[in-house]
């Protein structure tokens, strides 16, 4: 594991760092997370450093006990032993990695909690949460104020991510993990201007614990996409290549990396992130951003105040000061009129690249989405609507503005 300082390191003591660090049996570089531009984050240097097993930790992981804590404080998972697999001999150590939140929607098939899954599979997306906020913080200060204004649960219609499509690393190399804890494959989407394709998958039927929010509440969608290389120029195509080459077995690890907020490759030049910029920024996000949570989404039919309605929603974010995506319209539209989304325009990060060069790149967003009630049960009573009633899936033509949030012509409209 690599941070902005070029160490590499993985502590041993409890509680030294926010983000648990691994390196990979085959060492394929991996780079800290960068630093969000509002933060001021303190370095503590290492006393010490150990070479540990990615796949074992996970097996760790899924073994350990798990001490869950209220929704203001961290809870922590406990890898109870931990080798080392790359000095050719093995070290037992334990670690202590923090933990915080995440969410979900209630179609999809059952998945049975007995077993301490779905308390593993909470944590390991309440991980990715945590390395999101850090990076993004008008996410957490939007996640905050709208908790603050409605004191009630706070649930996630879903969670994207972003790949690229080639070699493994594309959306099987995240989906397999959503897979496995009971999440269904539904529709595929295209957009073809984009280069992209995307598939989204519906979660289990698991209950929130105690109706609480995140990581308690209800789990999200999933939305993952990916770029489509192979349609890229020959230039993108051996940029990316190149990138993947040298991950090694990174598509193995995609949600380990998504976890700590790391990427599975060594950090580009200034020059080869332009050469996809001026493509494809989709490319060139993924580049710098990886496998980190690209967006996640408010349900906002899920609020009990008067922000449950989208374009009441929307005026109280800007008046608050905050810059929505206005690719096309600040609220998009399905044909149908029932889904309704809108977003903000993505932070910005300062990343250091190979060459030395250090410049502000988009980062993550958050997202909103109301969902209408199905013609056919429009006249249910209020309380008695549940999201099984409402439209689901997702729309081309709203994702494909969505998309733009990371956009420079809409960071350069957050600057002016």
């Amino acid at each position: 594991m690599f941070n902005t300082d070029g160490d590499m390191y993985a502590t041993t003591e409890q509680g030294r760092h926010a983000h648990l660090n691994i390196v990979h049996d085959t060492l394929f570089p991996i780079c800290h997370a960068t630093k969000p531009i509002h933060s001021n984050p303190h370095r503590i240097p290492p006393k010490g450093f150990l070479i540990l097993s990615s796949s074992k930790i996970f097996s760790s992981l899924r073994s350990s006990s798990i001490n869950p804590s209220s929704s203001s404080s961290r809870s922590s998972v406990f890898v109870k032993t931990v080798f080392t697999s790359t000095m050719n001999h093995s070290v037992k150590t334990s670690l202590k990695v923090p933990i915080v939140s995440a969410s979900q929607s209630t179609n999809g098939s059952h998945f049975s909690s007995s077993s301490g899954g779905d308390s593993f599979f909470r944590s390991v997306l309440s991980s990715m949460e945590q390395v999101y906020l850090n990076r993004n913080p008008t996410a957490k200060a939007i996640l905050e104020l709208v908790g603050s204004t409605d004191a009630n649960q706070i649930c996630y219609d879903h969670i994207a991510y972003r790949t690229f499509g080639v070699n493994g690393y594309g959306i099987d190399s995240i989906s397999k993990f959503f897979l496995d804890f009971g999440y269904t494959q539904r529709e595929e989407l295209r957009f073809p201007k984009k280069k992209l394709k995307a598939l989204w998958f519906s979660p289990p039927n698991v209950s929130s614990i105690n109706g609480g929010s995140g990581v308690h509440g209800p789990l999200p969608r999933i939305f993952i996409s990916e770029l489509l290389v192979d349609q890229m120029s020959p230039q993108a195509q051996e940029i990316i290549r190149k990138y993947i080459g040298l991950s090694g077995a990174g598509h193995k690890h995609t949600v380990l990396s998504s976890a700590l907020g790391c990427l599975t490759w060594p950090k580009p030049s200034h020059y080869e992130f332009e050469q996809l910029a001026s493509e494809s920024e989709y490319a060139a996000w993924t580049l710098v951003n990886g496998y980190m949570v690209n967006h996640v989404t408010i349900s906002i039919h899920r609020l009990k105040s008067r922000l449950k309605n989208i374009k009441n929603f929307n005026e109280f974010i800007e008046d608050k000061g905050f810059k929505l995506n206005s690719e096309g319209g600040v609220l998009k539209v399905s044909p149908d009129a029932l889904l309704l989304q809108s977003s903000t325009v993505a932070d910005s990060i300062m990343f250091e690249f190979s060459d030395g060069i250090k410049e502000l790149v988009p980062c993550s967003y958050i997202e909103f989405a109301e969902r209408i009630v199905l013609p056919e049960y429009k006249d249910l009573p209020e309380d008695k609507v549940q999201e099984v009633h409402r439209r689901d899936g997702f729309e081309v033509g709203n994702a494909d503005k969505i998309f733009e949030s990371t956009s420079m012509d809409q960071l350069n409209r957050r600057v002016a």
